[in-house]
Parts: structure tokens; C-alpha cells; sequence
């Protein structure tokens, strides 16, 4: 069982963070945290990202860090300094995948297509990322895969939330959901850890079936 497989399993949502300072990405972490998740992924879509990444490692040693939009070699560096515990991109090239493995960083590559699974097979991935999941194709593909990609795993991400998360959840070859329903841009603003903490502790709560 390859690592990922085994920490993306012990899973049910995985958080996708989009953090503007260090401040909001540690209250938004800790709120989560708090809830009962065990990892979070923040994304390389802001200048703080970087930093945020950091100051959270250092605020919560025991919550499992990603970096999310790892989209170049230089990107992968970045993260792998910055002692992010897996990467994670929308997509999946020759590059990433070596300069990943050169880092002995795990990684978990977007994908969309059965073309993309089999080339991410060949290259010794058993885990992907679907994204965007809900345009792609979303819980009907990822059931119509179950078949003839046998023994591969997702963490499908893209217009999920509390909603239709289940959906995915109940398939057997999703580990668990990526998403940010529970992180409103009101909320966030706001600073309201709190309200963060309860909406993620209650979709845990009714996640906990699947």
C-alpha cells in the first residue's frame, strides 16, 4: 500500500484551502483541526501561500499538511522546502512525477481521463486526484472506472460539497473527497473559526456513513 493511499484513506474530506497570511491560514487550519480533520491542503494560489504553509507545520505538527496547485518543477521544489507532506496538482506530467520522486515527496496527480489513470499507472501512481470532479464526469465516472481500473484510488475534487459528497464517499474507489463548502468567504473574513469548526464537524458527522 503506497503511502498515500494509506493517509488519504484514513480520511473523509480533505480541505482545500485558498489563505491570503500566515493569521487566517493557522485559525482556518486549527478550526479544522478541531473538527477532527486530519490534513489539509493549501493551495500555491496566493503570494502567502508559501509562508502559510510553513506557519501552520509549525503551529500544528500533528495535522498533515499538502500543497495543493503544484503546477511546476520549481513549484515542487518550493513546497518540498517549505516540509509540505504530500503535493498535489490538477494534472500530471513527466517532470512533476520525476522531480517528485527525486524529492521522495509524495505526490497525488490530477487527472481527467482514463488516458491520463494509464499513463499515471505506468509512471507507479495508485492514487489521482479527478478534477474537476462534477465536470468531468463526477460520481457516475469515477463508478463506471471501478471496473476496468481496478485497483486505483481518488480523492475527486471540484464542485463537491455537503450536498452530493456522499455520492462519491459511497463509491469503493474514492478514499475521500477534496473541498472548501465548509470554509465560506463570509466566514472566513470574518475570522469565524468557530462557525468553521462546528459546519466541518457536522459534515463529518454526516459523512461518517459513507
Amino acid at each position: 500500500m503506497s503511502y498515500l493511499r494509506e493517509q488519504l484513506g484514513r480520511l473523509t474530506i480533505l480541505p482545500v484551502l485558498v489563505v491570503n497570511s500566515e493569521e487566517e491560514a493557522v485559525g482556518i487550519s486549527q478550526a479544522l483541526f478541531d473538527a477532527g480533520i486530519e490534513a489539509v491542503e493549501i493551495t500555491l494560489r496566493t503570494p502567502s501561500a508559501l509562508s502559510a504553509i510553513e506557519a501552520v507545520r509549525r503551529a500544528l505538527p500533528s495535522l498533515s499538511v499538502a500543497a495543493g496547485t503544484v503546477n511546476t518543477v520549481d513549484d515542487m521544489e518550493a513546497v518540498a522546502a517549505a516540509g509540505v507532506n504530500f503535493a498535489v496538482s490538477p494534472g500530471l506530467t513527466r517532470k512533476l512525477a520525476d522531480c517528485a520522486r527525486a524529492l521522495e515527496l509524495p505526490f497525488l496527480p490530477g487527472v481527467s481521463t482514463v488516458s491520463e489513470v494509464l499513463d499515471g499507472m505506468e509512471q507507479g501512481f495508485d492514487c489521482f486526484k479527478l478534477f474537476p470532479a462534477s465536470v468531468c464526469g463526477g460520481a457516475a465516472l469515477l463508478k463506471a472506472w471501478s471496473g476496468p481500473l481496478a485497483g486505483v484510488s481518488f480523492c475527486p475534487t471540484g464542485g463537491i460539497n455537503a450536498g452530493n459528497a456522499g455520492d462519491y464517499l459511497a463509491l469503493p474507489n474514492v478514499l475521500c473527497v477534496g473541498g472548501s463548502w465548509m470554509l465560506q468567504a463570509d466566514t472566513v473574513a470574518a475570522a469565524d473559526w468557530v462557525s468553521i469548526r462546528n459546519s466541518t464537524r457536522d459534515s463529518l458527522a454526516h459523512l461518517s456513513r459513507f
